[in-house]
C-alpha cells in the first residue's frame, strides 16, 4: 500500500490512479494523520461488499492479521478463512526458511 499527502493528489494523481488500476490500496495523508483510503474499484466490491472486499485486500497485503481481517469483514474467523481459501489465498504466509527452522527440532537424522 502506497500513502500519499493530499498534496500528492494534486501533483502524483498519475501514480495513484496507476495504484488503483494495479489494484493497489492507497493511504491518503493530511499532516502525517491518515484521511482517507482509495479503494480500487472491482466487481467484488459489489459481490462481496466493501467490508470483506477491504479485509481480504488488507489481509493479503499483509498489512491486517488474520483475525483483524475477520473483524474487519464482519466474519466469524472460520467463515473468513474458507472465504480466503476459496478464493485460493493462502492461510499460511511462512517463507520456507522460517518453516524448516521450525519443524528441524522434529526431524530425526537421516540415514545415509
Amino acid at each position: 500500500m502506497d500513502t500519499f499527502t493530499v498534496r500528492d493528489l494534486r501533483e502524483r494523481t498519475g501514480s495513484l490512479i496507476k495504484d488503483a488500476e494495479d489494484g493497489k490500496l492507497s493511504l491518503i495523508t493530511k499532516h502525517g494523520h491518515p484521511i482517507f483510503l482509495a479503494v480500487p474499484f472491482k466487481d467484488e466490491l459489489i459481490e462481496w461488499g466493501v467490508h470483506v472486499a477491504l479485509a481480504i485486500n488488507l489481509y493479503r497485503e499483509g498489512i491486517l492479521s488474520l483475525s483483524k481481517s475477520a473483524k474487519l469483514a464482519e466474519l466469524p474467523l472460520e467463515g473468513f478463512m474458507d472465504k480466503l481459501g476459496s478464493l485460493g489465498i493462502s492461510l499460511v504466509n511462512y517463507p520456507a526458511s522460517e518453516i524448516e527452522k521450525e519443524i528441524n527440532p522434529f526431524l530425526l537424522p537421516r540415514k545415509n
